[in-house]
C-alpha cells in the first residue's frame, strides 16, 4: 500500500493543487492523508476546504489552527497562546463558507491504522494523553522542538508506533530508529521558495519506506493576493512565512 501524506497547506491553493495533480498522476497511491493546519496564514480557506473535502480518498485531522479558527466561529474561548493572530483568525473565520465548518469540527485530532501489519500513527503534533481531548483554548499541542531523533523520541515518548506521521513544525523531519519512523514532510503551503513538499510512504509487509518529493508552482498570484485582500499583518507573513519573496 502506498500513502501519500501532506501537512500545513495554510491555506495555500495553488500549492495545494500543485501537489495534488502530482499525487493524481501517480496511479500506484492508494489513500491521501492531510493532517491539520488547512487554513490560517494563506487566504485560500475556502478554495483549500473545498479541494480537500470534495475527494474520497482523503482522511484529515485538525491542527491548532483549524481549530483556533473553530472556536471563534463557534463563540468559544480563544486560546491564550495564539492570541498574536487572533486578528487573523478572525478575519479567516468571517471569510469561512459555512459548508466547512461541521465538517471541520467532525474531524479528529488523531487516526491510528494497522496497514500490513504496521501500527501508523498520525496526528499534528504531540499531545498529551491527560489533553487530547481538552479545548484549543487549553493549549493540548505540545511546544516544538528542534528537530533531532532524540527530541522526537523524547517527545513522543508514550506513543509505540512503526510510523508517527505529523505535521505542525513548518521543516521537513525524517527520522528513523529502530523501531519507529518519525516523518514531518514540512509544510505545503508556507515554504521560502516556490515549491510544495509532501511524502510518499510505502507500507508493506516487509517494512515501510519513506520518498520525499517537492513539487514547483507558481506562487505569484498567491503571493500577491496578501496585499490585494489586505491580509492582516501580511507583510509579517510573507517574511515569516514565504521568506519574504515577491509577487
Amino acid at each position: 500500500m502506498k500513502v501519500a501524506i501532506i501537512t500545513d497547506v495554510h491555506g495555500n491553493a495553488s500549492a495545494l493543487r500543485a501537489v495534488l495533480k502530482d499525487i493524481d498522476q501517480r496511479e500506484e497511491i492508494d489513500r491521501l492523508y492531510c493532517l491539520g493546519d488547512m487554513v490560517g496564514i494563506g487566504p485560500d480557506t475556502n478554495e483549500v476546504l473545498e479541494l480537500l473535502f470534495s475527494r474520497n480518498d482523503l482522511s484529515m485531522i485538525t491542527g491548532n489552527h483549524d481549530e483556533a479558527v473553530l472556536a471563534i466561529i463557534n463563540g468559544e474561548p480563544h486560546p491564550d497562546g495564539h492570541i498574536h493572530v487572533k486578528e487573523h483568525h478572525e478575519w479567516i473565520a468571517e471569510r469561512m463558507h459555512w459548508k466547512f465548518i461541521n465538517e471541520l469540527g467532525k474531524l479528529p485530532r488523531t487516526l491510528h491504522h494497522i496497514i500490513n501489519d504496521h501500527s501508523v500513527y498520525f496526528t499534528h503534533y504531540h499531545m498529551e494523553s491527560k489533553k487530547v481531548d481538552e479545548h484549543i483554548s487549553r493549549n493540548p499541542y505540545s511546544k516544538i522542538v528542534e528537530p533531532s531523533l532524540n527530541n522526537l523520541e523524547m517527545l513522543f515518548k508514550d506513543q509505540h508506533h512503526d510510523l508517527i506521521g505529523f505535521g505542525h513544525h513548518h521543516p521537513i523531519h525524517l527520522y528513523k530508529n529502530d523501531r519507529t519512523i518519525f516523518l514531518n514532510p514540512g509544510s505545503l503551503g508556507c515554504n521560502g521558495e516556490p515549491v510544495a513538499p509532501y511524502a510518499i510512504v510505502s507500507i508493506e509487509t516487509a517494512g515501510i519506506q519513506v520518498k520525499l518529493e517537492k513539487i514547483a508552482y507558481d506562487n505569484t498570484s498567491f503571493l500577491s493576493s496578501y496585499q490585494s485582500l489586505q491580509v492582516p499583518e501580511h507583510e509579517f507573513i510573507i517574511r515569516a512565512f514565504h521568506g519574504g519573496q515577491q509577487a
